[in-house]
């Protein structure tokens, strides 16, 4: 009884947690400390806090992977979740390992905008846009992250011949058109923008580089 007891405890899984991107949100976890033997297999389980009852999420019911995909799952965005997992191995299975509670809405990362750049002689003008989720719009579209969130887009300015790091804030609002005047022509300019959330103080990445020589 008690090997069986050791081999539950060192097969459970560890770090069960909540990661996402735009609500696009999955399970995470890792193997137990023994480590993992090629037949463990893990089955995954959510609930809305609050409710009683687990929920079994069938694509994730006996898999080998290390990550279960939650975000059907978890699109009431307002509501907080948690989610489960138990290992499987030589027929032998651990407890369940317990997520921390998430919350989409306060817990989701929110992406950079994507950026596009035309530039005329002196001058460049940007375009922003939105990161989209998952869920759709009747028409089929995915919508914009603006529907769920007061978006503010934070644009910074790097001129090559100067220190990479020196990046200067020269657009900080809600526009998604907007123009950077005055620059000077033969030199090279790179534009990344940020998504700033103002509710949550809370900034995301940098968008990739879009670079022009005027």
């Amino acid at each position: 009884v008690l090997e069986n007891r050791d081999l539950r405890d060192s097969i459970k899984p560890q770090k069960v947690e909540f990661r996402s991107l735009n609500f696009n949100s999955t399970l995470h976890w890792q193997p137990g400390r023994a480590g993992e033997a090629r037949d463990t297999v893990y089955f995954v389980q959510y609930k809305q806090y609050g409710h009683s009852t687990w929920q079994t999420k069938l694509e994730c019911w006996g898999i080998h992977t290390h990550v279960c995909d939650l975000t059907n799952e978890t699109s009431d965005i307002q509501e907080p979740y948690y989610g489960r997992v138990k290992a499987v191995s030589a027929g032998v299975s651990s407890d369940w390992s317990l997520s921390c509670r998430f919350t989409p809405w306060r817990d989701t990362m929110v992406g950079p905008p994507t950026v596009t750049v035309v530039h005329s002689n002196k001058s460049l003008i940007l375009k922003l846009q939105a990161p989209r989720s998952p869920y759709k719009r009747k028409r089929g579209s995915n919508k914009p992250m603006t529907n769920y969130y007061d978006l503010v887009y934070q644009v910074f300015i790097i001129n090559n011949l100067l220190d990479e790091q020196h990046r200067g804030l020269v657009y900080e609002g809600k526009r998604k058109v907007i123009k950077i005047e005055d620059l000077k022509p033969g030199v090279s300019y790179c534009v990344v923008a940020k998504t700033y959330l103002p509710k949550l103080d809370r900034s995301s990445a940098y968008s990739s580089r879009q670079c022009i020589v005027l």
